[in-house]
């Protein structure tokens, strides 16, 4: 392989700045860089490895469990290039932790959203499979998240997003009255679908694990409702608590299946 299908400088993978094994091999992907401290905040033990572009990243320990943290910044293209080569760097679980606007008037501000599938309305996931590959995110990722969120008591709602490339148009937004014919329309039928949020990272981040045999999830804070119209920042720390917490849950699991040497999908819950 050149070097320039796979820019290495100084030893660190180009955009995110990691060299390979720097990172665990859990990593909680939010977009916001901001978010990755407040993430890593929550941990026993924190180091901050690199902040370059849109890519802060953060590496420590959570209730024992190794974890790390890189921003992927907005939308599937910036998304495919932070796991592509967190990938390279050796990292195979992720899980994103983000913002969300609700499509179902029952789901409230600051209510979190677990997504375990997504409707590939994005660009960069076409780069890599057919539209009639399903975005899916890992049974295991997904149900430590659930398991998580039950466990800190939090308000949630699992189902399938729409990922976009577009937070305005592509949303349904209108610009000063104004929106494309193809566009008008979206959300109904979005919801007639039982779609229940509009987001911008999942479709990528599902399609490239799966391709790849890596392992993803996400949860999400709802700071807006489309059908309400309401719109504030709430449940950003308790997303960001019930991925730490899915993270801890994964690896304790991980760690029985080595032990048990049982196959990928088995959890102790299924057997007790």
């Amino acid at each position: 392989m050149q070097l320039a299908d796979k820019p290495i400088l100084d030893g660190k993978l180009y955009h995110i700045a990691i060299a390979p094994n720097e990172l665990p091999r859990y990593i909680l992907v939010p977009g916001d860089p901001q978010r990755t401290e407040i993430i890593a905040n929550m941990w026993d033990e924190k180091e901050e490895l690199a902040y370059y572009r849109q890519y802060r990243s953060f590496r420590g320990k959570y209730k024992n469990a190794p974890i790390g943290t890189v921003s992927t910044g907005i939308g599937g293209p910036a998304t495919e290039i932070c796991i592509i080569e967190l990938l390279y760097a050796g990292a195979d679980t992720f899980i994103r932790v983000g913002s969300t606007g609700a499509l179902v008037k029952d789901i409230e501000l600051g209510d979190l959203i677990i997504n375990y599938a997504a409707v590939r309305l994005d660009g960069a996931s076409r780069a890599y499979a057919p539209l009639e590959f399903p975005a899916v995110a890992s049974l295991d990722v997904t149900l430590a998240l659930i398991k998580a969120a039950e466990a800190l008591g939090y308000r949630y709602h699992v189902g399938i997003a729409a990922s976009t490339d577009s937070f305005y148009a592509g949303q349904e937004r209108p610009i000063n009255g104004w929106l494309p014919d193809n566009q008008r329309g979206l959300i109904e039928r979005l919801k007639r679908l039982r779609v229940i949020n509009f987001e911008m990272e999942c479709a990528t981040l599902f399609t490239i694990a799966s391709i790849f045999g890596a392992r993803a999830g996400s949860v999400c804070a709802v700071y807006a409702n489309r059908e309400t119209g309401d719109f504030s920042k709430k449940g950003e720390s308790e997303a960001c608590k019930v991925a730490c917490e899915a993270v801890r849950i994964l690896y304790e699991w991980d760690e029985e299946r080595n032990r048990l040497r049982k196959g990928t999908f088995w959890i102790p819950e299924l057997f007790k």
